[in-house]
């Protein structure tokens, strides 16, 4: 078993070359610790192949520009650093973290536009995220932190301070033996997982979030083409919470969730359908074509 995620064998890519695992550092007066100024992105790798690698790393310069800063690499570049990394840690099946953040440099208040902005990858072998939920269906909690109004954060950025409020109902959440948590937004309405996306279903119709608030997931918008191109009705919609308890089935997205099986939110029960086995199969076959 390998140890923490600061005391590993490997290298990882930082600010244009590759630098050993153990001394992939900052300075404590980085920007991005103290007021978290950094943008990411998680990917998988199959077969040696990036899923949707080019639409991740041009989101991770969106999200950049969206916490107004820019990243010193071009997406051509974040592409060739993906793989020069994959390649030096020998790895062809694997979970891939580029981040951009702002480092330490003249500013150490709010305002930092005079910092250097530091990019990085990271990439090691990742298996199922929820562990055997992947087959059995995940547990889910309901959290008590709401996804924020649009008016109050760059909600299309993934950007590491919006996970706050997911770190905190995640741990609740496994204290409580669930895996995840299923949020509310600012207005009520279903919202997503701490980290994944959630679909429903309902007399053979899929149900998901309208992402208006809350990040739109590749892996989210990978599935609903998927959905719809086997000729399945998806609604793209404000959920309420009563309307779980008329859902059949649920399933959650993402590049590190895959496509799991949930069976159970809260009080609410769901079963392990065919349509939530079909579309988790088709998709492990899509990113492994």
């Amino acid at each position: 078993m390998e140890g923490g995620y600061d005391d590993r064998d490997g290298k990882i890519w930082m600010d244009g070359e590759l630098v050993d695992w153990r001394g992939a550092n900052v300075h404590v007066l980085t920007h991005a610790l103290h007021y978290a100024s950094s943008v990411f992105e998680g990917e998988r790798c199959y077969n040696g192949r990036i899923f949707k690698d080019r639409e991740h790393a041009e989101r991770l310069h969106f999200s950049a520009n969206c916490l107004d800063f820019e990243i010193p690499y071009s997406v051509d570049d974040l592409i060739a650093a993906k793989a020069q990394t994959l390649e030096a840690n020998g790895l062809t099946d694997a979970y891939v973290r580029a981040f951009a953040w702002r480092g330490a440099g003249p500013d150490m208040g709010v305002a930092s536009a005079r910092n250097p902005v530091r990019t990085a990858i990271a990439v090691w072998k990742w298996g199922n995220y929820y562990g055997d939920a992947k087959t059995k269906g995940a547990k889910l909690d309901i959290a008590k932190w709401k996804r924020p109004s649009p008016e109050t954060i760059p909600h299309q950025a993934k950007a590491a301070g919006l996970y706050m409020i997911c770190t905190m109902s995640k741990h609740a959440a496994e204290a409580k033996g669930c895996s995840d948590a299923m949020m509310f937004d600012y207005r009520g309405y279903v919202a997503e997982a701490t980290g994944a996306n959630i679909f429903f279903v309902k007399d053979g119709e899929v149900h998901t979030p309208k992402p208006d608030c809350f990040l739109n997931g590749i892996t989210r918008q990978t599935v609903v083409g998927m959905l719809r191109d086997k000729g399945i009705t998806v609604h793209e919609r404000h959920i309420m919470p009563e309307e779980l308890e008329g859902f059949q089935q649920c399933w959650l997205t993402g590049t590190a969730a895959e496509v799991t099986p949930v069976g159970q939110i809260g009080d609410y029960n769901f079963e392990v359908g065919q349509l939530t086995l079909d579309i988790a199969s088709d998709y492990e076959k899509l990113v492994r074509a």
